[in-house]
């Protein structure tokens, strides 16, 4: 949740703007949990050719992770540009991102096995939440808390980016954990068309997490 909470100021909430010492632990948290999902992405997929590809494929476990790495690295610069230019028209942003994904999910299936291209895309959805607190989020949060003491005035449009990006955070947070233990379900990510499933789940995920934003601004109470 740090990601979300670091935004607090920036939708309004001023409750952390006086507690930049917690702000600074949410900031390091988000690194600690991109750096041991890193850790444990090396260890148990890329480091192990029978599990990052297919038996049937030519392709070596070293290739296959410098593909899997350069895969994060581009994911968060194009999701960054992307929403960049396209933070005042959601909407169509959403599209866009989606066919994307999609793309994305068709190309790493024929790279990777079934149960690599699931924790490839939960890794490159961690690697954008973690990349948008540290080189977003962050950034913006201390312009906002310098404001509040008494500083310049905050562009609005960096508010604006730091609520937006805290919010497809969220978003992306979902579709995560699924990816996350889709280990356990092997006749899904062993499908032929597995990566039309996880597709359909990262789907699922957005439309749960839109459930809770709407419940969370309803005035009654969520009831589960």
């Amino acid at each position: 949740m740090a990601e979300h909470d670091l935004s607090l100021g920036a939708r309004g909430g001023g409750n952390l703007v006086d507690r930049p010492s917690l702000l600074l632990q949410l900031r390091w948290g988000a690194a600690y949990t991109w750096i041991t999902g890193i850790l444990l992405l090396g260890l148990v997929i890329y480091m192990d050719a029978g599990v990052i590809v297919p038996a049937e494929s030519s392709l070596g476990s070293v290739t296959a992770s410098i593909i899997g790495l350069a895969i994060l690295v581009i994911g968060f610069l194009v999701y960054d540009v992307l929403w960049k230019s396209m933070a005042k028209n959601e909407q169509a942003g959403v599209i866009v991102s989606y066919v994307l994904i999609l793309i994305l999910l068709f190309v790493m299936s024929r790279i990777f096995s079934g149960r690599a291209t699931y924790i490839q895309l939960g890794a490159t959805f961690g690697t954008i939440m973690a990349g948008n607190v540290w080189m977003r989020i962050w950034p913006s949060q201390r312009k906002i808390i310098a404001a509040a003491k008494g500083g310049p005035a905050v562009d609005p449009a960096v508010v604006a980016m730091a609520g937006l990006r805290s919010k497809q955070n969220t978003y992306l947070s979902v579709p995560l954990v699924f990816t996350m233990v889709s280990n356990h379900f092997p006749t899904i990510y062993g499908s032929d068309f597995g990566w039309v499933i996880l597709a359909i789940l990262v789907l699922v995920g957005f439309g749960v997490t839109k459930l809770l934003y709407n419940k969370a601004a309803s005035p009654t109470p969520a009831q589960f």
